[in-house]
C-alpha cells in the first residue's frame, strides 16, 4: 500500500467517484502548479467501495460550481497546520453561470453575443438544468 503523507498545508479533495479524479485534476489544471499535487486514483473506501482523492500542498482558489457540476458528492477540506479547518460537502449547484451551453440552436444565447447564460436546477437525480431564456433542458 502507498503511504502519502499528512498534509500540514493545503487542499484535500475526497470522496471523488473512482475515475472521476483525473478529469478533476484537469479541469483544475493542477499540472500548471509548482506546488506537490497527489491524484490517488481507486483508493479502498468503507463507504464507496473505491474512490479518487486529490492533495494539494498550497492555498488555491476552487469554483465549487464546476466541482459540484463534475462530482456533487465530493468534499473539501482545509488544513491548516496540519489540522482540519474547514470542510465543505459540495452538491450540485441550484444556478450555473457561464459554464453550460443550451443544446436548443435556435435559443437566443445560441444566436447572439451574450456575455453569459444561466441555468437552473429543475431535476437533481437527472442532473437537468434549464436555460433562463429558453428554458431548453440539458443533461449532464
Amino acid at each position: 500500500m502507498i503511504n502519502v503523507s499528512k498534509l500540514k498545508k493545503g487542499i484535500v479533495i475526497d470522496h471523488i467517484t473512482a475515475g472521476t479524479g483525473y478529469k478533476l485534476f484537469s479541469q483544475l489544471h493542477l499540472d500548471e502548479l509548482d506546488d506537490v499535487v497527489v491524484l490517488m486514483r481507486n483508493v479502498d473506501s468503507r463507504k464507496m467501495g473505491k474512490k479518487d482523492l486529490i492533495k494539494i500542498e498550497t492555498d488555491l482558489a476552487l469554483d465549487f460550481t464546476v466541482l459540484g457540476l463534475i462530482d456533487p458528492g465530493i468534499t473539501v477540506t482545509y488544513v491548516e497546520d496540519g489540522n482540519r479547518i474547514k470542510k465543505v460537502k459540495l452538491t450540485l449547484p441550484e444556478k450555473v453561470e457561464g459554464i453550460l451551453k443550451c443544446h436548443n440552436p435556435r435559443c437566443i444565447s445560441n444566436t447572439e453575443k451574450l456575455e453569459s447564460t444561466t441555468f437552473y436546477l429543475v431535476d437533481a437525480k437527472k442532473k437537468e438544468y434549464a436555460c433562463e431564456y429558453c428554458e431548453a433542458r440539458t443533461q449532464l
